[in-house]
């Protein structure tokens, strides 16, 4: 059975909206807080329990999705981060297959990722990026081909982190975690677990690709929040064109 935003209901999504803006104005919403019985993350607050699973049971929203909006509230600015857990729900409209904008979110996050290196230099990172793009572009449904162009990605990567390249490293291994998500909207059972976050992780690798020449914690901090808030923009904008 598809899993469908909110299980179809406008009530449903009115609820945790509603919670979420409550948590908001009360200035409940915390960067590295699950939930503390009163204040939290962007999950802690929509759920008033930390439970990426419990997204698909009580919102009908796919858990790898729960992953990306914990994991870009967490790379935001404070100011973004309080307003992101009301944004990122309001722009789902409920009775919606959200599996669909996987691919196109992990095109979006390397591209960026893509941005970030060298091409010249590190030849292989892009490679290995460029193969995992054409597989989300073509709709490859052979989960082996995800399998093995994580794998090169993965390889791509340690090769570049030996080489003391991180820039060209995270964006090899957004790569690899945008082809593990394949898994995601696949996973049908514990063996898939890891999948869920595959997509939240492959996020996470191409903004520390952003900000791995920030030379301080300022600078690192700017530059994850520009890149978690460009990527922020292009999943509502996913989310609001379905």
């Amino acid at each position: 059975m598809t899993l469908l935003s909110f299980h179809g209901s406008e009530e449903i999504k009115a609820k945790y909206v509603d919670r979420v803006k409550v948590h908001t104005e009360l200035d409940h919403l915390i960067q590295g807080e699950g939930w503390n019985g009163e204040r939290g993350c962007a999950i802690g607050c929509t759920l008033e329990n930390y439970s990426h699973s419990a997204y698909e049971t009580e919102l009908g929203i796919p858990e790898w999705l729960a992953h990306v909006e914990d994991k870009l509230f967490e790379g935001m600015s404070v100011d973004d981060s309080r307003l992101w857990p009301s944004q990122f729900l309001e722009a789902i409209q409920p009775g919606k297959d959200l599996n669909v904008i996987l691919g196109p979110l992990m095109i979006f996050v390397l591209h960026i990722a893509l941005d970030q290196f060298d091409h010249e230099k590190y030849p292989d990172c892009k490679k290995v990026i460029d193969d995992v793009i054409l597989l989300w572009q073509s709709n490859e449904k052979d989960l082996d081909k995800f399998r093995k162009a994580a794998n090169a990605a993965a390889n791509a990567a340690n090769a570049a982190y030996a080489a003391y390249a991180a820039y060209a490293a995270n964006a090899a291994n957004a790569a690899a975690n945008a082809a593990y998500a394949a898994y995601a909207a696949n996973a049908t059972n514990a063996a898939y677990a890891a999948a869920y976050a595959a997509a939240a992780n492959a996020a996470n690798a191409a903004y520390a690709a952003y900000a791995a020449n920030a030379t301080n914690a300022a600078a690192y901090a700017a530059a994850a929040n520009a890149a978690s808030r460009r990527i922020a923009d292009k999943l509502l904008e996913l989310l609001k064109s379905l």
